[in-house]
């Protein structure tokens, strides 16, 4: 898995992180003053009973359509299993390039993987994508299969409007990254109508308490108002910082792919720069391991970084 993901490796932590997508307005204070005050001393309610309330009445849906889990890769591996169980040799489709767990999921699982959404029994969407940040509406879906939609970023949407989606999908959440706490562990998923066997199965296979406190108290303040009201605080900022950060990849003569996130793919001349830019303390993120070679993806970052940016890229080009 070396390489595999952004964020700290083993030279630590990046002075200058343009390799995950966590909201860099953040950290969102309410909900980091809650997680610091978190009761750790003691296990969370096994059953998340007050949490999925909260969760459900945030997005008007009944509490027994929520299943709360450790993290999004956490639900795609035990919804991978959980079809696996179920319909045995069912095939899974997942977007390319796209995050690579929802493929090591269904490796782990011995199911067959197909490119074609419509002959898949699983499939997997993006909305908005990784690592591109494009919209798309999910693919058509045979009739019976297990849709997932994936909304890690929709909370980060800069342009655009949300695109509706199929009364059929789950949908999956983690906030951490748009609250700017991607340390902190916890996601839900919000089932369809008529899916009271896939649920039971799913929680089945859930270890016990999946969330610690700090993940509960994390998810708890998400549906906050306050947590809410900051979160559309950022959005403009967010969008100035991206103006301004493509400017500065355009000087550099960088061509940037169109996105509707904090977060943008990058047409790479050579990844052997990579580690002379992270020795600067300047971290990118290669996309081969998303299935996309020859790129990297950079999220939005202040304007202070994104001097050091521009100042370790004239380096390492000299």
């Amino acid at each position: 898995m070396s390489g595999a993901h952004g964020g700290p490796d083993a030279a630590g932590v990046p002075r200058w992180d343009f390799s995950t997508n966590a909201n860099a307005c953040g950290p969102a204070p309410g909900v980091l003053r809650a997680v610091q005050q978190a009761d750790v001393t003691r296990y969370p309610d096994p059953n998340y009973a007050a949490l999925r309330d909260q969760l459900a009445a945030f997005h008007t849906v009944s509490a027994d359509r929520i299943v709360i889990a450790a993290s999004a890769s956490e639900f795609i591996f035990r919804m991978t299993a959980a079809v696996a169980r179920l319909w045995p040799g069912a095939s899974v489709h997942a977007p390319q390039p796209g995050y690579a767990d929802y493929g090591r999921a269904a490796q782990a699982c011995s199911l067959r993987q197909v490119n074609m959404a419509g002959d898949a029994l699983l499939s997997w969407h993006t909305e908005p994508g990784s690592p591109d940040g494009a919209s798309r509406r999910p693919p058509a879906a045979r009739a019976g299969a297990v849709q997932v939609v994936d909304g890690a970023y929709e909370p980060l949407r800069l342009d655009g409007k949300r695109i509706v989606l199929p009364s059929h999908a789950w949908q999956l959440m983690s906030p951490n990254k748009a609250l700017g706490l991607t340390g902190v562990r916890g996601a839900y998923a919000i089932a369809p109508l008529e899916s009271e066997a896939l649920c039971v199965t799913l929680d089945a296979l859930a270890p016990s308490w999946p969330v610690g406190a700090q993940g509960v108290a994390m998810l708890s303040s998400w549906v906050a108002e306050e947590t809410q009201a900051w979160l559309a605080d950022c959005l403009p900022v967010l969008r100035e910082w991206k103006r301004q950060q493509l400017a500065l990849c355009a000087e550099l003569g960088w061509v940037c792919l169109d996105s509707v996130t904090p977060f943008y793919l990058v047409q790479w001349p050579n990844t052997l720069l990579l580690p002379r830019l992270r020795a600067l303390g300047v971290k990118l993120r290669d996309t081969s391991t998303m299935g996309l070679p020859g790129h990297v993806r950079l999220s939005v970052q202040p304007p202070q970084a994104q001097h050091a940016l521009r100042d370790a890229w004239r380096e390492v080009s000299a």
